[in-house]
């Protein structure tokens, strides 16, 4: 995608999820998804109505605020309030499928794999993003505790912020590969992406992005202002952290599988 994804991502959200999304974004952007589609996750819709121009055909959230909001976005045929593990939809019904940053939220991840498996079509298929097992090893904070001498303390930390964001799933690719084919879905392309440094922004963002949740609840918007003026120097401050590319290094990874 050519969109300037950082800007439109940055203009609605916080900025450390902005920098996450304008990478994925890049990635399943540039996938082509068949309709019907299913957007598993659908959150609030911001995510889908930046990547898919020509909408999504069916959004499922267990989340029924998160639901009126995508609602509100327009870029939904229909939306249902579901969990992935039992999806009101047929077998082979759907010709592809989207799940970004979704699944490592998902405690019991094989019912929902399996559910996506039997939707699918033969030969649809399936993307999605999910943080892997670096994501932990490369926080900011643990290693800087540590040099202070306190390695308990970092530990602690480590396990501490990974409660926080829900990241229940961070697997390898080899894990990954064995459950989906559990599920009757293949790998055919996997690469990892977002390098430490930008973890590192993502990670201050939690703390620095609290001033947010003021208008947010107030107002219901992230961002009361969303003009350049008004945020040129977060975006010039994030643009060193924008790597919209694969990266040997990255902590999170991105998933291109298929129903066999």
């Amino acid at each position: 995608m050519s969109d300037d994804l950082l800007w439109r991502h940055l203009r609605e959200l916080p900025y450390f999820r902005a920098l996450l999304r304008a990478a994925e974004a890049g990635f399943v952007g540039d996938v082509h998804l068949p309709r019907p589609r299913l957007d598993l996750g659908a959150g609030d819709g911001h995510f889908a109505s930046v990547v898919f121009k020509d909408g999504v055909d069916l959004g499922v959230d267990p989340d029924g605020a998160s639901l009126a909001e995508a609602d509100h976005r327009g870029c939904y045929r229909l939306l249902i309030r579901s969990f992935g593990g039992r999806l009101p939809i047929g077998d082979e019904r759907v010709a592809s499928a989207v799940s970004n940053s979704v699944l490592e939220h998902i405690p019991e991840i094989e019912p929902v794999l399996s559910e996506i498996g039997r939707v699918l079509r033969s030969g649809a298929p399936f993307v999605f993003t999910v943080p892997n097992p670096a994501f932990p090893d490369h926080l900011a904070a643990p290693p800087i505790l540590a040099r202070l001498g306190f390695p308990r303390l970092a530990e602690a930390y480590r396990a501490w912020f990974v409660r926080v964001v829900r990241h229940w799933n961070m697997l390898d690719e080899s894990e990954w590969g064995r459950r989906l084919e559990a599920a009757g879905l293949k790998v055919e392309t996997t690469f990892r992406y977002f390098p430490p440094a930008s973890l590192h922004a993502l990670e201050w963002g939690h703390y620095l992005g609290v001033p947010c949740l003021l208008p947010r609840a107030v107002f219901g918007r992230w961002i009361l202002v969303p003009a350049r003026w008004n945020l040129w120097l977060t975006e010039r401050f994030l643009r060193r952290y924008h790597h919209p590319s694969p990266c040997a290094d990255g902590t999170y990874s991105f998933y291109l599988a298929r129903k066999v």
